[in-house]
Parts: C-alpha cells; structure tokens; sequence
C-alpha cells in the first residue's frame, strides 16, 4: 500500500508539473492572461480564447477540475473576465463557459462557486463576494440580438449580491439587479430587479418571502 501511495503522488507531482508548464506557456502568449501561483493547476485543461486586447484575470486560490474542455473562457477584444480568490469553477458535471464581449466585463468577487453554467457579458455582468451560481443557470446581460430592424439589441449590467445562491436552471435577464442574501429557486426566469433579503421564484421570479442573513451558511464545496 505504501509503495503504491507513493507512486500515484509521485504521478499526480508529475502532472501538476506538466499542467504548471503548460500554463506558463499559456501566459507567454496572451499578455492579458494572469493566473496566480496559488490557482490550481487543473486551469491547463480549461479552453482560453482571448483576442488581442483581452484580459482574464484568475486570483489566488480559485480552483477547477481537470477537466479538457469543461471550463471555456471566451474574452473579446478589450473584453475583461475577474475570478476572484477563493472561488470554484466547477465543470465536472457539465461545461461552464465564461463570455466576456467586446468591451464586456465580468466580475467574481472572492469565494464565488459556479456550477457548470454559461455566464455573457455585453456590458457587466457582476457577482458579490460568496455568491453561488447552480448547474444550468445561464445570465445574460443583453437581448443577444435585434428583435428586428426598428429594435436593436439592449444590454444593461446585471448585478448579483453578496452572499446570494442562485439554484440549478435559472435564466437572469439584461438589467436585473439580485439584492444581498437572497436565493432564487430553481427554473425561474429572473426578469426584474428582486430585493435583498429575498425569496424568489416563478416565471417570471417574484419574491415570495424574506429570508435572514446568509453569510454564514456555506456554499457547497466552499465551507
């Protein structure tokens, strides 16, 4: 058991090692990629499309699974995407992508927790500090697109308080601002601002309740 203990550790140093290299090599060619020491190595299986101009920025501490290809970054020119410390890109059970548009942002405040969803950005797209995000949910900060040729595209930031979760398969929409300590339940569309301190759900969300403070019940997987 020992002889076996020590040559899966000398096996995973050995990986560890490649994915650290290959990172290196990531950040040489993309002068707007910064991923701190402490970040996990795993970040080399993650797919980054950062144009000219682009930044991401991955903070001490974030974490990630190796998986090839689950984790997508996508950063247009004079796009920015911010993962602040502490935070958990979980891409084990399905893809999580990341769009920041040509001049969009999107920020993570420390101890965020993303589950396998899809976050754009068009204009700014913002989450508070311990913040979680469930399987499925996607948030949009623009139309996408035209409704048709009298009626362009709008965007408008979306902002998701601190200490707010967010459950498994919620769509939030362009200009909807999520209060402080709130939780959204599962398959609502967020259309409109909700309060802090609230219950939401439904389509379209409504809060249905107050619910207390939230900062000091874990996050899944963040304790």
């Amino acid at each position: 058991m020992a002889v076996r203990d020590r040559l899966l550790s000398i096996w995973l140093h050995c990986i560890q090692t490649w994915d650290r290299y290959r990172l290196r090599r990531l950040r040489a060619r993309h002068a707007g990629l910064e991923i701190h020491p402490t970040a996990s190595s795993n970040f080399a299986s993650a797919k980054f499309e950062l144009a000219p101009g682009a930044r991401l920025r991955i903070g001490p501490g974030v974490v990630t699974e190796r998986v090839p290809g689950g984790l997508h970054f996508v950063v247009e020119k004079g796009g920015e995407i911010v993962v602040g410390e502490g935070g958990w890109l979980h891409s084990e059970h399905g893809s999580l992508r990341l769009i920041a548009y040509e001049s969009g942002r999107i920020v993570l405040e420390p101890r965020c927790w993303l589950n396998s969803c899809h976050i754009s950005a068009k204009r700014e797209v913002y989450l508070g500090t311990n913040c979680g995000i469930g399987a499925g949910t996607r948030v949009f900060d623009s139309d996408q697109h035209a409704l048709d040729e009298a009626t362009p595209e709008k965007a408008e930031a979306v902002h998701i308080g601190r200490h707010v979760w967010v459950a498994t398969d919620v769509t939030i929409l362009k200009g909807v601002t999520i209060g402080d300590h709130s939780v959204i339940g599962a398959r609502s569309v967020v259309a409109r601002s909700i309060p802090e301190h609230s219950l939401a759900l439904g389509s379209p969300a409504k809060r249905v309740r107050s619910i207390g403070d939230r900062s000091k019940v874990p996050l899944l997987g963040l304790g």
